[in-house]
């Protein structure tokens, strides 16, 4: 038996206090959005710092900007300088719960069934966690680890990393590296690990239709003017096609692409499922194209919010103006520029009923496209293949996460390893968040190979 093996051992007789340490963690609402927590996230991050000293970390601190939630950084670089350093990233802070509706307490988790819910349990929680348990088996087991390593824990992840840029700029030491793993990732099904190597951009924009100098009778006026509330939703109609699937900007994906994604298993059920459908409604049809391009490769739309008047605040008028705001997913390989520029090319021209329209941009992120090359994706996928019985199948990711593509720009020479311990059915950001536990269990094990794997290559020697 080798050695990594006697680790996972360890590592899986060690498994119901490594779930009893995630659970712990997820009792403290860390959430980064809210200033009344900001105790919370400060509590969590100084909570870590503390328990990765105990673990054997070194240089165990964290590190602060003016007007930032704290990172949590630690470092073990014991294995010597002819072994490679692995940067470990993923995030601490919670997404809100206020106004779901969940089965149990959201800070309690519970396991139901093969899952473990609460918020925060696999987004992010359970992914760098899993990686404490690999590290604490290795040194259990060996005493030291086979390659050098760093840990990164952001605070701010849930609301758009606004300042890890800043961090890598003051801290450039505890990003130094010589490859990284992001743990902020899924996989296509409990049974089948992911690695990304694309994500969709984020655009955001508002659109606004005026007519009247003021609002005027509804049964006086009607018919003769231009009502902005329905040249509103008009124009918004004139991005989707047939099924509500937009249509501006699509792109075209590689042949060999679109035929490898037909073995990604996102079927109805996993859709039906993972997405909360209603019994008698069904997925949009596919049209020829795959599941995964419709969800990881091409753009999409959602209407944010509008101005139309909300129920107990109606009248017999019509309005002076209205707008709406809508969320643009940017498909990878495209920038936020081309789809605006295709957007308002769209919505800008010939308006309806002669309204004024305009369009405003507002915030967004970059999409990511990534070809993963090199001698430290083939080890991940053997230490893959030890844990899970298959090497790593290559997704996309539908949302956006912006400290993906910073770290795309900023370490683009470095293999970046992108997984984590999400499926279909987590349902991060939402009630009843969750995290499959079998997921959780071969996540430590494949991070017990993949470390003894890259601390074998010579080649990621920094």
């Amino acid at each position: 038996m080798t050695q990594a093996e006697l680790v996972a051992q360890r590592a899986e007789a060690a498994y119901d206090q490594t779930l009893a340490r995630l659970i712990d963690y997820l009792r403290i609402p860390a959430i980064s959005c809210d200033d009344a927590h900001a105790p919370d996230v400060r509590r969590l991050a100084e909570r870590i710092r503390g328990d990765l000293e105990a673990l054997g970390m070194q240089r165990a601190r964290l590190l602060e900007l003016d007007g930032a939630h704290p990172c949590v950084a630690a470092e073990r670089m014991t294995a010597g300088p002819d072994k490679p350093t692995l940067l470990i990233y993923g995030h601490l802070d919670l997404q809100p719960v206020a106004g779901e509706e969940w089965d149990s307490d959201p800070h309690e988790a519970v396991t139901r069934g093969e899952r473990l819910y609460g918020r925060g349990s696999a987004d992010d929680m359970g992914g760098w966690v899993s990686h404490l348990a690999a590290i604490e088996a290795w040194l259990a087991e060996a005493g030291e680890l086979p390659l050098n390593i760093k840990l990164l824990i952001e605070g701010e992840e849930e609301i758009g990393s606004p300042v890890l840029e800043r961090f890598m700029d003051t801290y450039p030491d505890a990003f130094e590296s010589d490859v990284m793993v992001l743990t902020d990732c899924e996989n296509p099904s409990p049974d089948v690990p992911g690695l990304t190597v694309s994500l969709r951009g984020l655009l955001e924009v508002e659109l606004t239709c005026e007519s009247l100098r003021a609002d005027v009778h509804s049964g006086l006026w009607g018919n003769v003017i231009p009502d902005p509330c329905i040249a509103l939703m008009q124009l918004i109609t004139r991005l989707v096609d047939e099924d509500g699937r937009m249509k501006v900007g699509r792109v075209e994906v590689p042949a060999a692409w679109a035929e490898a994604s037909r073995d990604v298993p996102l079927d109805e059920d996993v859709i039906r499922r993972g997405a909360r459908l209603l019994d008698d409604v069904a997925p949009l049809p596919m049209r020829g194209r795959t599941p995964a391009e419709w969800v990881w490769r091409q753009p999409a739309v959602t209407v944010l919010s509008t101005t139309l008047p909300a129920p107990g605040r109606e009248k017999n008028a019509v309005r002076r103006r209205a707008s709406a705001k809508l969320s643009c997913r940017v498909a990878p390989g495209q920038t936020g520029e081309e789809l605006y520029a295709a957007i308002a090319s769209v919505l800008l021209a010939d308006p309806p009923g002669g309204v004024k329209v305009s369009l405003t941009r507002h915030g967004g992120g970059e999409s990511w496209l990534y070809e993963p090359k090199g001698p430290a994706f083939a080890a991940a996928d053997r230490a893959y293949e030890k844990a899970w019985g298959r090497g790593l199948v290559q997704i996309g990711v539908g949302g956006s996460i912006p400290f993906v593509a910073m770290f795309g720009r900023r370490f683009a020479e470095l293999p970046l390893i992108l997984n984590g311990v999400m499926d279909p059915e987590t349902g991060a950001h939402g009630p009843n968040e969750s995290m499959h536990l079998g997921v959780f269990k071969k996540a430590i094990v494949a991070n017990v190979h993949l470390y003894a794997e890259l601390g074998a290559l010579e080649e990621l020697r920094g």
